[in-house]
């Protein structure tokens, strides 16, 4: 397997994860009346299948095949979210803290997925998707801290 397979499949996983958990947030977040912050999740998770398809696209033009199932952390990550629903009621404090969880995650696979030796056509998509990720995770954060006071 090469680098750039090995790296597309890890970041598409990682992709997955995210779109699934976003899903999921933004039906809890419904739930609660939190319909901004569950409408801006449920984005989140649409730019995660875009992101998603776009890495599966360039991995099937190089003959690469991308499995897009999630990743064991992945499931533990929601499996998490789902225990902290049960425990906060659907609350947008708990699904922002689980949230932000999994973006610190994301994060660090496309840093890791950085340092490798990439193709000049993945290394531009994961620096540009690398961009959107963190922006995403800082933007988590804040809403993480705006609901906490």
């Amino acid at each position: 397997m090469s680098i750039d397979e090995k790296v597309t499949k890890d970041l598409v996983k990682t992709l997955e994860n995210g779109r699934e958990g976003f899903e999921k947030a933004s039906k809890m977040l419904a739930e609660t009346n939190e319909s901004e912050l569950a409408t801006k999740f449920a984005g989140y998770a649409r730019d995660r299948a875009r992101m998603s398809s776009e890495l599966t696209a360039l991995a099937g033009a190089y003959g690469d095949d991308a499995d897009e199932d999630s990743t064991p952390a992945g499931a533990v990550h929601r499996g998490w979210m789902a225990v902290k629903d049960a425990l906060s009621g659907h609350d947008a404090k708990g699904v922002l803290k689980a949230s932000l969880q999994g973006e610190d995650h994301a994060v660090t696979e496309y840093e890791k997925a950085s340092n490798e030796e990439l193709s000049p056509g993945l290394r531009t998509i994961v620096a540009r998707q690398m961009d959107d990720v963190t922006k995403v995770r800082d933007e988590v954060r804040r809403l993480q801290e705006s609901h906490s006071g």
